[in-house]
């Protein structure tokens, strides 16, 4: 009677911890769903010209949009004040006003919203006990990027409202970039408290997973640095650009390193190759993977992940064909994110789950 109440009783602690994960996974990948929301109503946001039509960082009072005609009189006359109002949208109506006032709205009562969606059940997960040790570091980590995220987003905007008529394309890109990492950062955590049949995957395939999100994340990186600078507005065919595979006149700021942050054809240029590389980069990886891990999910997923990479180029090709009209743009930067949670998802599932804190062992 002894041994089966000892053995009982770690099995119960077992089936309550897993029991847990499945909550604070569920919740994880809700808030991952809200995260993709998030981005895209950015990439909206930034398509309808609309980022910059509310000119003041309101953490609290913002959550309330204008109530009356005087109080959207005195936001449109904010707006008036800065110069992408008088070198580009000068003579707007009041209507028209509402029109990107209401974008830029959604995007921060989302980013609020988020916040709000990690801090209450992490503070209940916290209290119930149904956080482990390791969590809970991580969590209270991903709830700090978020508020410093909120703040790189004000920096952002704060660059197009004195002197330029839009953000800078440095802060936009570290903007969406620090979004991205953020998504990673759920998804991993998310993905290691799933339970797995697959054994690890040999090491030199988890590194090389590794490798391939971090690859996604700077070709967004520099996604967001084509974005920044309208650059897939010009230069429209494919596979030549501007009538050859390497055009000229990549290098013609001075220095040369600004090319790569302020040319389009260079940074557009830059782009392109880097998904040339990517996707050679994840056909290696599944082959690799496959020849090392025949038959395994882990060998599955890298050809899943080759595929996504594919099917992502392509509608690359097709928002520079259809000079990034706003749906093939926006679905161009959704399909990005989607890539870059498979892939984050698929490193972390080479490593397998986190061990449990009351791992039974059982011996014969």
């Amino acid at each position: 009677m002894t041994a089966t109440t000892n053995i009982a009783a770690p099995l119960a602690e077992r089936d309550r911890e897993l029991r847990d994960r499945a909550l604070v996974r569920g919740w994880l990948y809700v808030v991952l769903v809200v995260l993709f929301a998030l981005v895209m109503v950015g990439g909206a946001t930034r398509m309808t010209g609309s980022g910059l039509s509310i000119t003041e960082w309101k953490p609290i009072h913002g959550v309330i949009p204008p109530l009356n005609q005087a109080e959207w009189q005195e936001e449109f006359e904010k707006y008036q004040q800065i110069p992408q109002y008088e070198q580009i949208n000068k003579g707007m109506t009041l209507d028209e006003f509402k029109g990107i006032f209401w974008w830029e709205w959604a995007h921060r009562l989302l980013a609020r919203g988020v916040g709000f969606l990690v801090a209450i059940p992490l503070a209940l997960f916290w209290v119930s006990g149904k956080l482990e040790r390791r969590l809970k570091p991580k969590l209270v980590g991903l709830l700090a990027l978020g508020g410093l995220q909120g703040a790189v987003g004000w920096w952002m905007v704060a660059s197009g409202l004195s002197e330029r008529v839009s953000v800078s394309q440095y802060r936009l890109a570290i903007h969406l970039t620090f979004a991205c990492i953020i998504v990673m950062a759920v998804a991993y955590i998310a993905r290691g408290l799933a339970p797995y049949t697959e054994r690890p995957a040999d090491r030199g395939i988890q590194r090389f997973a590794g490798i391939m999100v971090l690859m996604v994340l700077f070709q967004i990186y520099l996604g967001a640095l084509v974005a920044g600078l309208h650059a897939g507005l010009s230069y429209n065919t494919w596979p030549l650009m501007d009538g050859a595979i390497i055009p000229g006149d990549l290098l013609v700021i001075e220095p040369v390193w600004r090319n790569f942050f302020e040319s389009p054809k260079t940074v557009q240029f830059v782009h392109r190759m880097f998904a040339y590389t990517l996707l050679v980069a994840a056909l290696w990886h599944a082959l690799a993977t496959m020849r090392v891990a025949p038959r395994t999910t882990h060998a599955r997923r890298a050809w899943v992940l080759a595929l996504l990479l594919v099917g992502q180029a392509a509608i690359g090709v097709g928002t520079l064909l259809m000079q990034a009209q706003m749906h093939w743009a926006l679905l161009h930067q959704g399909f990005a994110l989607v890539v870059l949670i498979f892939a984050t998802a698929h490193w972390r599932a080479t490593k397998g789950a986190y061990p449990l804190e009351n791992e039974i062992e059982v011996r014969s």
